[in-house]
């Protein structure tokens, strides 16, 4: 009788990453960092596109999209930065 399973076996958390995946991630985490939390969201979102690209994604247009998008929070944040000197939203 055997308890334990197998040390061959792989579960699916064992897979690789999905670059797909991932470049659909950096699409709507730089479309949502326009929006909320860009310090935040713009870095991510350039991280997954870039890792999509070098794993060879499928969707790459998606991932230039997000890696865009992703530059394009960090110049929102830089030029919020820059009129209000403060990292905030000021309503």
């Amino acid at each position: 009788m055997q308890l334990t399973a197998s040390a061959t076996a792989r579960t699916a958390r064992t897979a690789p990453r999905d670059p797909d995946g991932m470049a659909v991630a950096s699409f709507v985490l730089g479309l949502l960092g326009l929006l909320v939390l860009n310090v935040f969201l713009g870095p991510v979102a350039i991280t997954l596109a870039v890792v999509a690209l070098w794993r060879g994604t499928k969707r790459p247009g998606r991932a230039w999209l997000g890696l865009g998008l992703g530059v394009a929070d960090l110049v929102v944040l830089v030029t919020l930065v820059q009129l209000d000197s403060t990292v905030s939203w000021s309503l």
